[in-house]
């Protein structure tokens, strides 16, 4: 349980240095973004294709 933990927090720093290099992670062609009046709803469906992707293939690199 402890490597999991250790992982997952090394994921999100990864995610979290690389959207402050400027990937645009979370504005990728895909991320829909629906503005009516005053309000605003996003569906972020190719970002979140690819974390789970990324994520994949880690588990699946670790899992060997």
């Amino acid at each position: 349980m402890g490597k999991v933990l250790i992982l997952v927090g090394v994921v999100i720093a990864g995610i979290g240095i690389l959207v402050s290099l400027g990937v645009p992670l979370g504005r990728l062609p895909g991320d829909f973004v629906y503005k009516r009046g005053g309000a605003t709803v996003y569906f972020p469906v190719a970002s979140c294709v690819v974390i789970s992707v990324v994520l994949s293939l880690v588990i699946g690199f670790l899992r060997r």
